[in-house]
């Protein structure tokens, strides 16, 4: 019998409409569109405006995109997780109630937050459930509202992130193509980092943790730009040597969409041209779940069946990993 892998068969995106340009943002805080370029290659990014829309909109309208290009009907779809970390209320799951909205009523759904690395962390669970034969269709969607959880006063914070979303849909194949390796990290002594202080079960929400503002992102970007550099071309260059690939076996580097010099560090570490790595930072900034199934949207055109895919990613917590994958279709 064939060993069964778990191969993405399709992609969705979505993507609010409102555009925050460097531009508007200097007429926010005290910066300008060279100092954000220069060191994060963000050029603008995506804006969920609407009153009333949280997460789950932006899912919603993935998982749609997804299911309206491939056909592929809801009722056959077993499982929905919704990785994120801006789900759209505590306690309430954010997935159960997408899979409702895009009428995949025989699915079970849950949430899966692992910061910025929470898609990669859903790509093992989700081909983990495929690889097993207990199930045949699980769509795994990254999405955040960072606009959210973000304090448009801290420049430090304020010109990082953008909101958006991306779903994939994970199907066995007999090919032996789909996810072929994955080593994943965490290291909990690095959450004090990149967090947010109040609102969970340690520092409940109460008029003072409001008034001092402690509700949004804090990050101590020197101290987090240490880490993911290291840790994620660490990890990327681990799928190389661990698979026997050399840099001509690599057809695409996908990364986590944090920084364009954290990029930039993990392709020149397995060596790998900039004509082969997957970048839309300029475009959508960091939207921390939604980075990788957004990549894979955005170059869905240009890839092959066959394609030898690194995802690597690295998130508060600390979380950070790397996943190698055989692309399943041309795009």
């Amino acid at each position: 019998m064939t060993k069964i892998t778990a191969a993405i068969t399709a992609v969705g995106k979505y993507v609010p409409d409102y555009i925050l340009t460097n531009h508007e943002l200097a007429t926010i805080v005290d910066t300008n569109d060279e100092w954000i370029t220069s060191r994060t290659g963000i050029k603008e990014r995506r804006i969920l405006k609407e009153e009333g829309k949280g997460t789950s909109y932006m899912a919603i309208k993935a998982a749609e995109s997804l299911l309206e290009k491939s056909k592929k009907n809801p009722l056959d779809i077993d499982l929905v997780i919704v990785a994120t970390a801006t789900p759209d209320m505590p306690v309430a799951s954010t997935a159960a109630y997408v899979a409702t909205k895009i009428g995949a009523t025989n699915a079970f759904s849950y949430d899966l937050e692992a910061a910025c690395s929470s898609f990669l962390y859903g790509m093992s669970t989700a081909s983990s459930y495929i690889e097993s034969g207990r199930y045949k269709n699980v769509l795994l969607i990254g999405g955040d509202k960072m606009s959210s959880i973000i304090d448009y006063t801290d420049r430090a914070t304020c010109i990082i992130f953008g909101d958006g979303a991306g779903a994939v849909l994970f199907e066995p194949n007999h090919e032996g193509l789909g996810l072929q390796d994955e080593y994943l990290r965490s290291d909990g002594t690095g959450r004090e980092f990149l967090k947010i202080d109040a609102g969970g079960s340690i520092l409940p929400t109460s008029e003072e943790t409001i008034k001092n503002k402690q509700h949004t992102v804090h990050q101590e970007g020197r101290t987090v730009f240490k880490f993911a550099v290291s840790n994620m071309a660490d990890v990327a260059e681990k799928m190389l040597t661990r698979n026997n690939l050399v840099k001509e076996d690599v057809d695409w580097l996908a990364p986590h969409q944090a920084n364009n010099r954290i990029i930039e560090a993990t392709a020149n570490r397995v060596g790998l041209e900039s004509e082969k790595v997957m970048v839309n930072i300029h475009k959508y900034g960091n939207t921390t779940s939604g980075t990788l199934p957004l990549l894979l949207a955005d170059y869905e055109s240009q890839l092959k069946k066959g394609d030898n895919i690194i995802f690597a990613a690295f998130g508060g917590g600390f979380t950070w990993g790397a996943i190698y994958l055989k692309w399943a279709y041309n795009g």
